[in-house]
């Protein structure tokens, strides 16, 4: 089984909804990482010094590959990441090797015949 790494950097409002989508989309299981910070196409604006910047979070995801363009997709769509600047983004990255995962295989294999 071959698997890919989604990295979703999203507002932190909207976490807890990616996490959903990406679930209901055949992800099963997801780390996220807090509080982080980013910077888009414009620079923050700063008061006295400090920038106004709302918290990020990342959202790491290993999913199995035939899934990965639907759960992408989803939480795209759910995070409004194309429809509004600055809400989020999204990529998708090979994995070459993992372990840890062995009991998710069980699960994602009757998933992954059914969708094939």
């Amino acid at each position: 089984m071959h698997f890919k790494l989604i990295i979703a950097f999203v507002d932190d409002t909207k976490t807890e909804d990616i996490m959903n989508a990406a679930r209901e989309a055949g992800a099963t299981g997801a780390t996220v990482v807090t509080n982080a910070r980013g910077e888009g196409v414009e620079e923050k604006k700063s008061f006295f010094g400090l920038t106004l910047s709302s918290q990020r979070d990342i959202v790491l995801l290993i999913v199995e590959e035939h899934l990965s363009r639907h759960i992408l997709e989803h939480i795209g769509e759910v995070g409004e990441f194309d429809a509004t600047p600055g809400t989020g983004i999204a990529v998708v990255l090979d994995v070459e090797d993992a372990v840890g995962v062995a009991h998710q295989i069980e699960t994602l294999e009757d998933i992954v015949e059914e969708n094939l």
